[in-house]
């Protein structure tokens, strides 16, 4: 099993690099020439356009192919105060950069929009809000040039006083978004409230692939599953899905022919507590437990998976990561992939 790693946004081995800057709705404010104001913005967005690209150079020298987009690239992107404020057209150019980057060099871009964005919930305005984020992630995808193989990953929500009817709208709620949205969403078990068995059965409902996120897993399963014992019915959840030019390395995807693809790999989240205390907060770096046992127990049945490296450290955490397997006699197959024997 080839398994390529990544990491969330921000890159700590590059200097002045963040995709995220942004604009307060106070100083837009106070910004007497509207006009002006919304130019800012676009130079702002148009910043952050740039350091994405420019972490993408910095992922292309480490071998990095996994790697998800800031959902900050646009300031006061949908705010109500730029109603008619249309950033993709006038960004157009950059958003391409970035596509066409990505493409040349096979990388596998997602977003995850955060925790307002819920469809299990019971208020219209929160759903509206919900059903117009996700369009603008999925606009910002498509104004790079990616299709279905890029995701935008998102929780199940909460549960309203009663997790079964919450579940249950959530499903409703999900069908209703217009397919082109629908086509590139995921669901990830979450830490608190619904479970990885409880994702799954969501997942497997609506048709859409499953994120397992190990240490969400870990800290909220009260029915004790372990994640070998999901896993096949979670790697299912992704048959279907799209084909895409896979390799472990810029040197292996080089090597590839233009008719060389295989199905969209499963992806999962690896994070590790903390402390004791603060088990649900990432730690600075991820451990190899429970991670590497979970790999062995799944290669012989999966021959590729993506994983996410929710981490502070960032790109650091994933190179330490792959120190720490190869001490312990997991051969690397790049400088951010590893291959597990089946």
């Amino acid at each position: 099993m080839i398994v390529r790693f990544g990491y969330v946004a921000m890159a700590t081995l590059v200097a002045n690099a963040s995709p995220s800057k942004t604009m307060t709705v106070a100083y837009f404010k106070k910004l007497s020439d509207r006009e002006a104001a919304v130019r800012k913005l676009e130079r702002i967005a148009s910043e952050n356009l740039h350091n994405t690209l420019r972490l993408l150079k910095h992922n292309k020298a480490y071998d990095i192919m996994v790697y998800r987009l800031s959902s900050k690239l646009i300031p006061l992107f949908g705010h109500e105060l730029l109603k008619d404020w249309r950033p993709i057209k006038a960004l157009q150019e950059s958003f391409q950069a970035i596509g066409e980057y990505s493409r040349k060099y096979g990388m596998r871009l997602s977003f995850h929009p955060d925790h307002f964005t819920v469809l299990s919930t019971p208020r219209k305005e929160v759903l509206e809000h919900s059903q117009q984020d996700l369009g603008r992630h999925v606009s910002m995808l498509h104004a790079m040039g990616l299709g279905e193989e890029s995701k935008c990953n998102i929780h199940i929500g909460g549960m309203y006083g009663d997790k079964q009817k919450s579940g249950e709208r959530f499903v409703r709620q999900f069908g209703a978004l217009p397919w082109e949205i629908r086509r590139h969403i995921t669901l990830e078990n979450d830490d608190k409230t619904y479970t990885a068995l409880e994702t799954l059965e969501i997942a497997e409902q609506v048709g859409t692939p499953m994120v397992l996120d190990l240490h969400h897993h870990t800290v909220n399963n009260p029915g004790g599953e372990s994640p070998e014992e999901l896993w096949p019915r979670i790697a299912k959840t992704w048959e279907g899905q799209p084909l895409i030019p896979f390799a472990p390395s810029l040197s292996a995807f080089a090597a590839l022919s233009g008719e060389e693809k295989v199905p969209l790999p499963p992806k999962i989240h690896l994070s590790s507590p903390k402390s004791e205390k603060d088990a649900l907060s990432h730690a600075d770096f991820v451990g190899v437990e429970p991670l590497l046992p979970f790999l062995k127990a799944i290669a012989p049945a999966t021959p590729r998976l993506d994983i996410m490296i929710e981490a502070k450290m960032k790109d650091q955490a994933l190179l330490k990561l792959m120190e720490d397997l190869q001490r312990e006699g997991i051969r690397a197959a790049g400088q951010a992939a590893v291959e597990i024997p089946g």
